[in-house]
């Protein structure tokens, strides 16, 4: 049994609008995995969709309280970390940058130990009109298709880089 996302109250899966889970189990330590995730800005390095991720304070890295933007699927967004216990969990909640209508998301990820590495799970959820007409009804399933690259794409940089290490 692995653990979940732990959610904020407002972005529970129960009422949210838009929801995707995706795992994948990774033959590499926790430690490779996570430092893969909070190099937000080289997040294109394994995964050419996160092109355009910059860390907006003095951290090099995400961390605690981080405030980032990236640009998805072609919209600028901002997004503050959330949570944040190094090698276990990872969250961050977003907004999209010139939306009126209030929408936001919450992603997390949770990595856990295994005998063979560790299993990775990330978890998202959408509300809001913005969601909706983009994600809900022009492109149904496009969050979980979106996740299911980068979880594989996480893996297969984590692995390559253990294997390196290995050498």
């Amino acid at each position: 049994m692995y653990n979940h996302v732990i959610w904020p109250e407002r972005f529970d899966p129960k009422t949210s609008a838009i929801y995707a889970l995706n795992d994948i189990d990774v033959k590499a330590p926790p430690e490779v995995v996570w430092a893969l995730l909070v190099d937000a800005e080289n997040w294109s390095r394994y995964f050419p969709a996160e092109d355009q991720v910059k860390i907006l304070n003095n951290d090099r890295r995400l961390a605690f309280g981080t405030h980032y933007s990236r640009v998805t699927v072609g919209f600028p967004m901002s997004l503050i970390v959330t949570e944040f216990e190094p090698f276990r969990r990872l969250a961050w909640a977003t907004t999209v940058d010139g939306d009126e209508s209030g929408s936001s998301a919450y992603h997390g990820w949770v990595i856990t130990p295994t005998d063979e590495g560790c299993h990775v799970l990330t978890e998202e959820t959408q509300q809001g009109p913005w969601f909706l007409d983009l994600l809900g009804q022009k492109y149904p399933g496009g969050l979980y298709r979106y996740h299911q690259e980068w979880v594989e794409r996480l893996a297969g940089a984590a692995e390559a880089q253990t294997e390196k290490l290995a050498r």
